[in-house]
């Protein structure tokens, strides 16, 4: 999912005239668009599904992280505990 600058950066004034051109184009491309003000970046336009997507991707990241640092500092749990933990026993 690369940025393309030529088609994902926006000025407020054109989500102002079409914004639903603009959540299509978020929507069909699976880019996010950024929206500019005055030169600045003020806002992110992403399709749902891109953006539910990126949030599981992220939350499996932290989970990996948390595993990882439990290891590190010997917070470790037996199968069976782990087992009994996520109610699969």
């Amino acid at each position: 999912m690369e940025t393309k600058f030529s088609e994902d950066v926006i000025p407020l004034s054109d989500l102002k005239v079409n914004p639903g051109r603009l959540v299509n184009q978020a929507k069909n491309n699976h880019r996010p668009i950024l929206v500019t003000s005055r030169g600045r970046g003020v806002a992110v336009v992403q399709g749902l599904e891109e953006y539910e997507k990126n949030n599981e991707e992220r939350e499996f990241l932290r989970a990996i992280a948390q595993g990882l640092m439990d290891i590190k500092e010997c917070n470790e749990l037996s199968l069976d505990e782990a087992k009994k933990k996520l109610g699969i026993v």
